[in-house]
């Protein structure tokens, strides 16, 4: 016994050893500065954050048991696996990993799935550690749960700047001079050390950027000939000098159009909270869009709301480089920055308080009507409602038992909700629970606002979850299965971004989410084709998802649309194909014989790039498949 329990120790101590080491090797990484800043720095800081519970381990004199030895095994894995990502994001390719985010925020999301697990089998209170080790440990294990929960958004604008810029032989400067910052590109080693990092990816991995490369190659001498043209001694100098400060004044992001890309001159604010030129904005809607253009979220309406406030700040930013100033559309009785709200309108909004206050029944209904009028106007009056102390009273007025009460509060809720610290206020004012009972009770009208609502707030991805686990979901399902053809949008568009939480995927897949989706997708003159497909492809990456999705014959539908559909959804189409094939025969099998294959051989010369990827990696699938059944 003494044999084997010296064997234990030894093994124990070289298990800790190796891993303190690890530890070490990650705390002496440099800090990240790209757009991936933050997955990157959260996961070096939490590694780090448990080196004091291994240096204790280490020095503890109490032996290991057979259990805590073998989990500490696990959670050195893990940690190797956690320092190989944080090495390869700062040794790699930048463009490479911006240009695949999705793969990028996806490695990052599976280390934090393997340290959770890993940390999961360690009873922190059997082992002989200080009570302050053991609950900076247990607080660094509740931090990874719950990233393990959350997937990071992309940098939107840097994936746009740089699929246009791969896409035109002569790229805007003014996207390449973004690209340059963003990607911290900023001298000619820099991009040397780029050129030098993404050629390694395709020699030493499997050759996956090879359909890249070309492109790549090709943005690559376009950065450089903007760092050159941006002063010419960059090159002669030896390739140290950083990006210099430009002669004529840069125009911030938040000050240009999204579309456009020029400084806007009437700024206005859609349904998701984004901010176009008008005269854009118009245009794209005009042309029979019904999406947001930079995050693709389908518009819950297509009002548009004149962004006073940024409006103000473009014309102090203009007057003080010197720049024309944009010609305005009209002016606020207060001239106050961001301040346009009239004395009128404050007034009656102190008023309209008081009367939900202290008023009676008839009077709680009319000012709640007045104050949903009143944020549907301007962003000022969402910005003064809400200083006011307005939201809490909004919210208790949902439990009223009086429909058009209620439909009144929850719609002001939306029209609130636009601003996006309003979002945190009705949050925190505890509304999700009665929006939610809204979306189940109420009036028609009452209903299509409160999914609309619910959308608006889990825009916030911490609100994504509150949002599922108050049950939320059947609710929006039963909409989408009853609803006006407005209601049936709203429900979806939330049903949506709701389930880009891993964890509402599932409520979604156990809540009947796939038959509904199944019959608009079948329905062709019902509008709902788009939103079904975009649904589908969401779910189609979460393992129940998948097996739902295959349970309902959707392989016949999906080659057609393939075959027929717009592009977004031939692309969505491929993606939810491509998740059901992998890994099986069957489906595979039954995609060739109803003729996929002719289908995906169109879509990667005429689909979009995603469709391009999934059609290939589907073909060469089909490709294996019927090599195994010769070779057999």
């Amino acid at each position: 016994m003494l044999e084997m329990s010296q064997e234990s120790e030894e093994e124990s101590k070289e298990v800790l050893e190796s891993i303190v080491e690890v530890v070490k090797e990650v705390s002496a990484l440099p800090e990240c500065s790209l757009p991936w800043k933050k997955q990157y720095c959260n996961l070096a800081r939490r590694v780090k954050l448990l080196s004091p519970f291994f240096e204790e381990l280490f020095d503890c004199e109490t032996p290991l048991g057979e259990l805590e030895i073998r989990a500490l095994v696990s959670l050195k894995a893990a940690l190797e696996s956690a320092r190989n990502l944080l090495r390869s994001v700062n040794e790699g390719s930048k463009l490479y990993q911006a240009l695949k985010w999705e793969k990028n925020a996806n490695r990052f999301h599976e280390v934090t799935e393997q340290l959770e697990k890993a940390l999961s089998q360690i009873s922190f209170d059997k082992l002989d550690i200080s009570e302050e080790v053991h609950e900076q440990a247990e607080l660094v294990h509740a931090q990874f749960k719950r990233a393990k929960g959350r997937l990071d958004s992309p940098d939107l604008q840097l994936y746009m700047d740089l699929n246009i810029a791969r896409s035109k032989k002569d790229p805007d400067p003014i996207i390449l001079r973004r690209l340059l910052e963003k990607l911290h590109l900023r001298t000619i080693d820099d991009l040397k050390k780029e050129s030098v990092a993404l050629h390694e990816m395709v020699i030493s991995a499997d050759g996956d950027p090879g359909d890249y490369l070309e492109d790549m190659s090709d943005l690559l001498k376009n950065l450089k000939d903007c760092l050159l043209a941006e002063d010419p001694e960059i090159g002669a100098s030896g390739g140290g000098k950083c990006l210099p400060k430009h002669r004529s004044p840069v125009i911030p992001d938040d000050f240009r159009c999204p579309i456009s890309l020029e400084l806007m001159k009437d700024p206005v604010i859609v349904s998701t909270g984004q901010t176009y030129e008008r005269s854009c904005i118009r245009k794209w809607l005009d042309a029979g869009h019904k999406t947001c253009p930079k995050t693709q979220q389908t518009l819950s309406h297509t009002a548009l709301t004149p962004n006073y406030v940024l409006k103000s700040l473009i014309a102090q930013w203009c007057e003080s480089n010197g720049v024309e100033l944009p010609k305005r559309q009209g002016t606020c009785r207060n001239k106050k920055a961001g301040n346009c709200v009239s004395d009128c309108d404050r007034k009656t909004i102190d008023a309209l308080l008081g009367k939900l206050l202290n008023g009676n029944p008839d009077e709680q209904r009319a000012a709640a009507g007045e104050l949903r009028l009143l944020a549907k106007r301007n962003a000022d009056n969402r910005v003064c409602i809400a200083e006011a102390g307005a939201i809490p009273l909004l919210v208790e007025l949902l439990a009223s038992p009086d429909p058009r009460t209620q439909e009144h509060a929850v719609t002001a809720l939306l029209n609130l909700s636009i601003n996006e610290s309003n979002k945190s206020s009705i949050v925190n004012a505890g509304a999700i629970p009665d929006i939610v009972d809204v979306l189940k009770n109420g009036s028609t009208e009452a209903r299509e606002n409160a999914a609309a609502t619910l959308f608006s707030l889990s825009v916030i991805d911490e609100n994504k979850v509150a949002i599922g686990a108050a049950g939320a979901i059947p609710a929006l399902i039963d909409l989408l299965c009853q609803g006006s053809p407005r209601g049936k949008k709203d429900a979806a568009t939330a049903i949506f971004n709701l389930s880009i939480y891993q964890g509402n995927k599932v409520r979604a897949v156990k809540a009947g989410i796939v038959a509904p989706l199944m019959r608009l997708l079948g329905d062709a003159g019902g509008g709902m084709m788009d939103e079904a497909l975009a649904i589908l492809a969401i779910l189609a990456s979460h393992q129940e998802g998948k097996l739902a999705i295959g349970m309902a014959e959707p392989i016949p539908i999906l080659v057609e649309v393939m075959r027929t559909g717009s592009p977004r959804n031939r692309e969505n189409a491929a993606a939810v194909l491509w998740s059901l094939c992998t890994g099986d025969v069957q489906h595979l099998t039954t995609a060739r014989v109803l003729g996929a294959e002719e289908a995906l051989k169109d879509l990667t010369e005429n689909g979009t790039d995603r469709a391009k990827r999934k059609a290939g990696n589907l073909i060469e699938l089909m490709r294996r498949s019927v090599e195994t059944v010769v070779s057999q």
